[in-house]
């Protein structure tokens, strides 16, 4: 008998992994559908955490993925990176998929935001403070986790 279904039911396991991988992640490739068109287009961008475990990014109003996400806040995030050594597909990584959020500079959030990323991130006191850098929290509806050949899990919102 054949699986057609090759995820396993989200568990424990699942959940410390997907935790540890966003948790981990300084960066992740942003993929985005390009304003106008539906053609994809993917960029690597800094990755960190708010207190409620979200991916938040500090991004460039100037960036061509910046205006692609103000014309569609749908994305998907991929996280995790290959070691040295190693095939690599057998290391883990997780797809999120997201709706962006852009945090207007002049908010409360935009404060709170800032002294979390910074927190995580020093190096970004550099330009943080730049006019057209801002804030996105990516709100996760869905995900896949693959932990290697035959370890994939579906996960939902909740399960981050």
């Amino acid at each position: 008998m054949t699986r057609s279904d090759p995820f396993q039911p989200f568990d424990d396991t699942a959940r410390a992994l997907a935790h540890e991988l966003l948790a981990g992640a300084e960066y992740a490739a942003l993929a985005v559908l390009q304003p106008g068109t539906s053609l994809p287009s993917v960029t690597r961008i800094a990755l960190a955490t708010d207190t409620n475990n979200q991916p938040i990014t500090l991004i460039s109003t100037l960036a061509e993925h910046t205006r692609a996400l103000q014309a569609n806040p749908a994305c998907a995030l991929l996280i995790g990176e290959p070691r040295e050594k190693g095939d690599p597909l057998t290391h883990p990584r997780l797809t999120l998929h997201c709706t962006a959020n852009l945090i207007a500079r002049d908010s409360a959030e935009h404060t709170t935001l800032r002294t979390r990323y910074l927190s995580l991130r020093p190096k970004a006191k550099l330009y943080v403070d730049f006019a057209d850098f801002g804030f996105v929290r990516f709100n996760t509806t869905d995900g896949l986790l693959n932990g290697g050949f035959g370890k994939a899990w579906r996960l939902s919102a909740a399960d981050l």
